[in-house]
C-alpha cells in the first residue's frame, strides 16, 4: 500500500543469470488513499470481475502508475520497453479469500500491455484460487532459485514482512514449505497512520522508545489461524477486527502501541517454528519489514537465530519480490509450475498467470 517496486532481472525461469537494477516509486497521499478505500470497498466482494465504489477508479490508477513505474526504471539505463520481453504485473491485493475461492488483485493486464507495447503476465493467483489452493505465497520458487547461490546452512528460512509476513523454508532435500504466517506490517502501519498521518514507523524508532505489553501480545496470538501448520494464507485485514476487540489499541500510547504491535508481528512469525518439520538456522527478512530494526531485534529474539535483512547475502529487500515476478513470469510464459501442495496446498504443480500480448488483447 506505498508504492510500486520495479526491477529488472534476467532469466529463464528456472536459473538466475543476473538481477539487474531496481527503483521503488512511492504513492502519494491522493493514491494511498484512493487504495485504502478501495480495499474497504472489497470488503463484500463475491464476483472476482466486479468493481463497486472506489475499485474501477483505484485500477486504473494502478495501472497507469506500473507504466510509469516502467518506463521510470528504464530511462536512467537508455534502455526502452523494445528491451525488455516480458512484465510481470502483480497489482494490488484488494481482498484475499482463498476459503470462498476468491482473490482479486486490481490492475488491467491488457492496458498495461498497451501501453508498454510489451507482453504482460498478470493474475498470478487466481488459478491456484480457482484450484482449491491458498494461493498465496507465490515466491517460494523464486527463492529457491534464487538461494542456490547462498553458502548457508539448510534448513534457512526467508521471510517477506509486507502488509502480510510470509515465509519460505528451504531444506537440504525437501520440497520448500511455504505459508503466510501473519500480519506484517499492516497493523503497524494502520496505528501509526491513525495517530500521526504518517504511513509507517520509519526505522521502528516509535516502537524501539515504548514498551510492550506481553498479555495484549499473547491475546492477539489467540487466533485459530495460528493454529493451522501451513499451507496457508490470508488477508491483508484479516487480523483487524481481532485485534481491535482483543488489544483495544486505542488505551495505548503512540510509542506502547507501535512497540506492542511490532512485537505481535514478531511473535506471530516465531509461531510458524512449531509447524515445520525442521527449526530454521537462519532467517533472511525482506519487504518494508527489514528495514524496521526494531522489528528485526524482536524477531531474533523470539526465534532464537539469526536474523539478518536481505542486503547481508546481497539481496535488495525492497526489490526482491518485483524480481520474484518477472521471474515468475517467465515461468507462466513457459508454462512452468509457480506453485505447489507445499506451498499454497494445490493439488499438484500448477503453472498460473494471464498472458496479454503486446497489443493488449489476452
Amino acid at each position: 500500500m506505498d508504492g510500486i517496486d520495479a526491477a529488472l532481472i534476467d532469466t529463464d525461469g528456472e536459473r538466475i543469470a543476473w538481477l539487474g537494477a531496481a527503483a521503488t516509486f512511492p504513492f502519494d497521499v491522493a493514491t494511498r488513499r484512493l487504495l485504502a478505500q478501495a480495499v474497504e470497498d472489497a470488503r463484500g466482494l463475491n464476483d472476482r470481475e466486479a468493481r463497486p465504489g472506489a475499485l474501477a477508479a483505484a485500477e486504473r490508477r494502478i495501472t497507469d502508475l506500473h507504466a510509469d513505474a516502467v518506463r521510470a526504471l528504464l530511462v536512467p539505463l537508455r534502455l526502452s520497453t523494445g528491451d525488455i520481453d516480458v512484465v510481470g504485473f502483480h497489482g494490488q491485493t484488494v481482498i484475499h479469500r482463498p476459503e470462498a475461492r476468491l482473490t482479486v488483485q486490481i490492475g488491467l493486464g491488457a492496458a498495461l500491455a498497451q501501453a508498454l507495447g510489451v507482453a504482460v503476465v498478470a493474475d498470478f493467483r487466481a488459478a491456484d484460487v480457482a484450484a482449491g489452493g491458498e494461493g498465496a505465497p507465490l515466491v517460494p520458487v523464486f527463492h529457491a532459485a534464487l538461494a542456490q547461490r547462498l553458502a548457508l546452512p539448510r534448513p534457512l528460512a526467508i521471510l517477506n514482512i509486507g502488509g502480510v509476513s510470509n515465509v519460505t523454508v528451504l531444506a537440504e532435500a525437501a520440497d520448500p514449505v511455504a505459508c503466510d504466517t501473519g500480519p506484517g506490517n499492516a497493523l503497524i502501519d494502520d496505528f501509526v497512520l491513525a495517530r500521526t498521518g504518517r504511513p509507517f514507523d520509519a526505522d521502528g524508532a516509535l516502537a524501539a522508545s515504548g514498551t510492550v505489553d506481553e498479555v495484549a501480545v499473547a491475546a492477539a496470538l489467540d487466533h485459530p489461524f495460528f493454529r493451522l501448520p501451513p499451507p496457508k494464507s490470508l488477508d491483508r485485514n484479516a487480523f483487524r477486527d481481532h485485534v481491535a476487540a482483543r488489544l483495544r489499541p486505542e488505551r495505548f500510547s503512540l510509542a506502547d502501541g507501535a512497540a506492542t504491535l511490532t512485537a505481535v508481528t514478531a511473535a506471530s512469525i516465531a509461531q510458524i517454528v512449531r509447524h515445520l518439520p525442521a527449526v530454521p538456522e537462519s532467517w533472511i527478512v525482506a519487504g518494508g519489514g527489514a528495514r524496521n530494526a526494531t522489528l528485526l531485534r524482536m524477531l531474533a529474539g523470539r526465534l532464537g537465530r539469526p536474523v539478518v535483512a536481505a542486503e547481508a547475502v546481497g539481496w535488495s529487500s525492497d526489490a526482491l519480490e518485483a524480481y520474484a515476478f518477472g521471474f515468475l513470469a517467465v515461468r507462466a510464459l513457459r508454462g512452468l509450475p509457480l506453485t505447489f501442495p507445499s506451498t499454497t496446498r494445490a493439488p499438484r504443480p500448477l503453472t498460473g498467470g494471464v498472458v496479454f500480448p503486446p497489443g493488449g488483447v489476452g
